[in-house]
């Protein structure tokens, strides 16, 4: 049986990452792609290295080559500046719409019939370019934002609460920005409330709302504070592995229900643009979205985040992208 090719575009931290842990869990050969000469090919190169320590065997090739990613299965575009001290993801906007202008061209040249991830930031725009350019059908160009984003979310609610973050289920909507939208209200540690147990621990009702709006703005900041902390580079563990969650549904066929950014089409009452939402995702990539009820209070929640979406993509296109 033919193995999965899977096309790492971007060498730095985050692909450096996501080879290893294709690598590790056997899912394909990897082409690691980076325009800078040498590097891809000494990372390819180290990691291979392990291999007979780490129990996989998979071809794991460096190249600075675009031809060599032909006729890939999954591409995962992770090319472009990482955020720095002080930058917002909007700030990127430029300088990363016209590197992946060239990864769409290139891609769509030599994999027309893959299934793209991309984790590029800004995030939402570069998701709505990279579709633009290559014409794949929508289903098959999906951005990385929201399994990141709400593992971000389980994790300082599995800290608050003293339990296992693999028993904390919390979803994350909307735009991968200031504007995202934790969902509260759904979220639970093995379907009971968070907010119940909250208001249990501190018997106070608003106190444990104190709690909940503090790990609700650390979620939304928390690629910033990732960034800070670092003082050079952004995060690119957590990324990759919320990647690889995305990838093992896709090579598998897992019908997996994940928060991505994916086109939606009257879904959430918006249309025509990329927006992170729950989806259903398969061989296919997204197979479907999965539409459930918000209150008032989420709605306008998400519908200001969309508004910064449409906003970012509106200023991408008057820049001539």
């Amino acid at each position: 049986m033919k193995r999965n090719k899977i096309s790492i575009i971007g060498a730095g931290q985050i692909g450096g990452v996501l080879a290893q842990l294709i690598a590790l869990r056997q899912l394909g050969d990897v082409v690691l792609y980076d325009i800078i000469e040498d590097m891809p090919q000494g990372k390819a190169l180290d990691i291979v290295e392990a291999s007979r320590v780490d129990g996989f065997d998979v071809s794991i090739r460096g190249t600075n080559d675009y031809k060599d990613i032909q006729g890939s299965d999954l591409v995962i575009v992770t090319a472009g500046l990482p955020r720095k001290p002080g930058m917002s993801r909007d700030d990127l906007l430029v300088t990363n719409a016209k590197i992946m202008q060239t990864v769409a061209e290139n891609v769509k040249k030599y994999c027309p019939g893959s299934i793209s991830i991309i984790i590029s930031n800004p995030l939402d725009a570069m998701v709505t370019l990279f579709q633009k350019i290559t014409g794949f059908p929508h289903n098959k160009v999906i951005g990385q934002a929201g399994v990141l984003d709400s593992s971000r979310f389980a994790t300082f609610i599995s800290w608050e609460l003293g339990v296992s973050v693999k028993d904390v289920n919390a979803l994350v909507l909307g735009g991968h920005g200031d504007t995202m939208v934790p969902i509260v209200r759904y979220a639970n540690v093995n379907g009971i409330p968070v907010m119940e147990l909250l208001e249990k621990k501190y018997k106070d009702k608003a106190k444990a709302e104190e709690v909940m709006k503090a790990m609700v703005e650390r979620t939304k900041m928390a690629g910033g504070e990732v960034v800070k902390l670092l003082k050079t580079g952004s995060a690119f563990y957590s990324p990759a592995s919320s990647s690889i969650a995305m990838a093992e549904a896709i090579i598998f066929d897992e019908k997996r229900v994940l928060p991505v950014c994916a086109f939606i089409n009257g879904e959430f009452n918006v249309s025509g643009y990329y927006v992170g939402v729950p989806a259903v995702i398969g061989a296919n990539g997204v197979e479907s979205i999965i539409e459930f009820s918000l209150n008032a209070e989420e709605k306008a929640l998400l519908e200001n985040s969309v508004s910064a979406v449409k906003s970012l993509v509106a200023d991408m296109e008057r820049l001539g992208f």
